[in-house]
């Protein structure tokens, strides 16, 4: 999963999409005109020769000037998709112990999810990153943590558990509950139904212990309470589709951190449940079901 990001505190890491960062002030007193140079150059999104402009910053610098020159030259080579490099680089600045907590939170974040690529990309020496941060004392490291962490697989990605019901429990913002309830869909779906109570005015889950024969969803328009869309499928019918899924549609699947197979074994046996429900800002929604 790609990112966007919250400006800190918590309105800075969202999460979906593309790289979208609000710009971070740069805590310098040295010659303006270069500074305004180098910057340009970056949101120009002429990486290369903004990290070089930033690099010569960062050598002929000292003190919070030179910190700050460190944190855009590992900007400048993440954007650059320069991950390895860059992973490093936010780690140097980190040890110079900065004191702009905004730039702090940025790099941490962003070795966060540094790490999660480079781990799906076989570097499985960057794991313990993620797996430190979902116990971070700051919650927008801790949520974007998790929600990395959870497109690792289930096995590796169980640490996540407990910090995603807490955004499922505790959190306000509808996109982000709904991302944390995907996340433990992809992980165990038993730890959300168990955990989380029904939303008001969402379907009840059924009672459980009988198996569901049908898997339903409603789409319903603002305002209306008739649905839209009605997709009524049989158990046996939905297994046979998602046996049947293409090899390519399974491989693209598995690279955004879903198992189509393993998933659909795991809500058949959640057994009667309401799997998700969504509310759009417009007032639409959608209920997915097994009964």
């Amino acid at each position: 999963m790609s990112r966007r990001r919250w400006a800190v505190p918590l309105a800075g890491v969202i999460f979906g999409g593309m790289v979208c960062t609000a710009p971070v002030r740069v805590a310098a007193q040295g010659d303006p005109d270069r500074l305004r140079s180098a910057k340009a150059l970056f949101f120009d999104r002429n990486y290369a020769e903004a990290r070089q402009a930033w690099q010569a910053i960062l050598q002929s610098s000292r003190g919070a000037e030179a910190a700050a020159a460190a944190y855009w030259v590992a900007r400048c080579s993440e954007n650059n998709g320069e991950h390895d490099r860059a992973f490093r680089e936010y780690a140097e600045f980190l040890a110079r112990r900065p004191a702009d907590g905004a730039l702090v939170e940025e790099a941490r974040t962003s070795r966060v999810g540094l790490a999660a690529r480079l781990y799906k990309a076989g570097r499985k020496q960057h794991l313990p990153v993620l797996v430190d941060a979902v116990a971070d004392p700051s919650r927008t490291i801790r949520y974007y943590a998790a929600l990395q962490l959870s497109t690792l697989g289930p096995e590796v990605g169980k640490p996540a558990i407990p910090v995603l019901l807490s955004i499922v429990e505790n959190e306000k913002d509808p996109d982000l509950v709904e991302r944390a309830k995907l996340a433990l869909l992809r992980l165990d779906p038993r730890a959300l139904t168990r955990t989380v109570p029904p939303e008001p005015g969402s379907r009840p889950p059924a009672p459980r212990g009988r198996e569901a024969r049908w898997f339903r969803l409603r789409i319903f328009e603002a305002g209306s309470s008739k649905a839209k869309v009605s997709v009524n499928l049989p158990i046996a019918l939905a297994d046979m589709l998602f046996q049947s899924l293409p090899e390519d549609a399974k491989a693209d699947l598995r690279r955004d951190g879903y198992d189509a197979e393993k998933l659909w074994a795991r809500l058949r046996a959640l057994g009667p449940t309401e799997i998700l429900t969504v509310e759009g800002q417009d007032g639409g929604k959608i209920q997915i079901w097994m009964e």
